[in-house]
């Protein structure tokens, strides 16, 4: 026995079985778990209790009564019965007098904000299943809805409000908050930490800012924006053996992918902040405002997305075909690529992807890049004509413009856009991401200045 230890966060001493029993128990099943020693004065001093099989049967029928039961487990040591109390997996407890937690060495009452916070980190309350009250289905994407049906492989041969009932994202109360976040016209108009901040540094202080955006796209343009802002961002080093060429790659696509995709999943959107992104001189950074659910222990081996609803809708596309393995598949991606990769979680889930390039090779990648880069650009710019410059600055001001806007703008026929279009296209000057309808405009970076 730990008696001598006295009163704490994990020990309780109780003469005998009074009416505070009950919020003894559901205070340790709310907190870490603890033990009640029945027989033992709140000095410490060993006073015993006439231990029956009808106390035994009484301890059992209160814990069996919490909402919803107590798991406990009794160890008789002489005139002193220990009743261990396990730490709950079913948050949070209560019993006839109400929600209790311990803190210290003692249990107090919780507060609405108090239960709801608990019920929240233990997936109680998971926001994306919530209902948005507030939402307008005049706010509904419905170019989003089709992109994200041609991704998921789902045809589109039922009426719109089925397939979402079937996506569960609508439900009889309204449209989810899983819902808004995916196919919404600007998603933060309703949840504000549905953008994601990218932030570019000069040096691996956060002080001189290269360049910053905000993206409010949907979980899906979230996603592609935030990989393609990082990957217009991250060098690659070239080596030609033979007639074969090599890429080398500062930071590996698949890591910062997988680690963007896990932001998102399981990011606290209670909190109204939202997912940060900063590429530094030698690390990348991605910070999710998302305690674990579990013990720190078991990270890397068990999953369980904070927003299910979220990941399952994700899991139909190719962005997240194998659930629970995305920390593995980042480990095993920066591994290959000679990364190192550092996950921390003390104040919030913070992923460090650290560059496998030395001082030396960084200097020659740079040389190498800024003289590409410079070919490039008097090629490209040579070749290019007016019309295709007006046409590059309409989608640098836009990339969702559609062919029959650029016409107007521009002032010629949209036949002679498509063929602007499609000769920038044959010159790697820009590209298309997505369908005809849905998708988006992409400026190449270094074959035509900056974005």
């Amino acid at each position: 026995m730990d008696i001598q230890l006295g009163e704490g966060q994990y020990i309780e001493f109780k003469e005998s079985l009074d009416s505070k029993f009950p919020k003894e128990i559901v205070a340790f099943a709310n907190a870490s778990g603890g033990t009640i020693y029945l027989g033992v004065t709140d000095k410490g001093e060993t006073k015993g209790i006439s231990v029956t099989n009808k106390l035994r049967s009484e301890i059992q029928d209160i814990a069996r009564n919490c909402d919803p039961p107590v798991s406990i487990t009794l160890h008789e040591y002489g005139k002193v019965l220990a009743v261990e109390v396990l730490e709950g997996k079913n948050k949070p407890f209560s019993c006839s007098n109400g929600f209790f937690m311990r803190m210290g060495a003692n249990s107090q009452k919780m507060t609405r904000n108090e239960i709801l916070e608990l019920a929240i980190k233990s997936g109680k309350i998971r926001f994306d299943e919530q209902i948005c009250s507030s939402f307008k289905w005049s706010d509904f994407d419905d170019d989003k809805f089709k992109y994200y049906l041609k991704l998921a492989g789902i045809s589109y041969n039922l009426e719109r409000d089925e397939i979402l009932r079937n996506l569960k994202v609508l439900t009889d109360e309204g449209f989810t908050n899983a819902g808004v976040l995916y196919f919404a016209k600007e998603p933060s108009r309703y949840i504000i930490s549905s953008q994601i901040r990218c932030i570019h540094f000069r040096g691996n202080e956060r002080v001189n800012i290269l360049d910053k955006k905000v993206f409010d796209k949907g979980v899906i343009g979230n996603i592609e924006h935030a990989v393609e802002y990082l990957k217009d961002r991250v060098p690659v080093r070239y080596e030609i053996k033979a007639v074969r060429r090599t890429e080398y790659p500062e930071y590996p696509l698949d890591a910062y992918r997988e680690a963007i995709i896990n932001a998102i999943i399981h990011f606290d959107y209670y909190l109204g902040d939202m997912i940060a992104i900063e590429k530094l001189k030698s690390s990348i950074i991605i910070n999710n405002k998302g305690e674990l659910l579990f013990p720190k222990e078991q990270f890397g081996i068990r999953s369980e997305a904070r927003n299910r609803l979220m990941a399952d809708l994700l899991s139909r596309t190719e962005f997240m075909e194998k659930a629970g393995t995305g920390i593995k598949r980042v480990r095993e991606a920066c591994e290959a690529n000679g990364n190192r990769v550092e996950f921390d979680f003390s104040d919030a889930f913070w992923t460090v992807i650290h560059s496998n390039y030395t001082e030396t090779t960084q200097k020659d990648t740079q040389k190498d890049t800024q003289k590409d880069t410079q070919k490039v650009t008097e090629k490209v710019t040579e070749k290019v004509t007016e019309n295709q410059q007006a046409i590059i600055s309409l989608i640098e001001g836009n990339n969702n413009i559609t062919i029959g806007e650029l016409a107007d703008k521009v002032g010629i026929a949209s036949k002679n856009i498509k063929a602007n279009l499609k000769k920038l296209k044959e010159r790697g000057i820009i590209e298309r991401v997505g369908p005809d309808k849905g998708g988006r405009w992409i400026i190449i970076k270094n074959n035509f200045g900056d974005k």
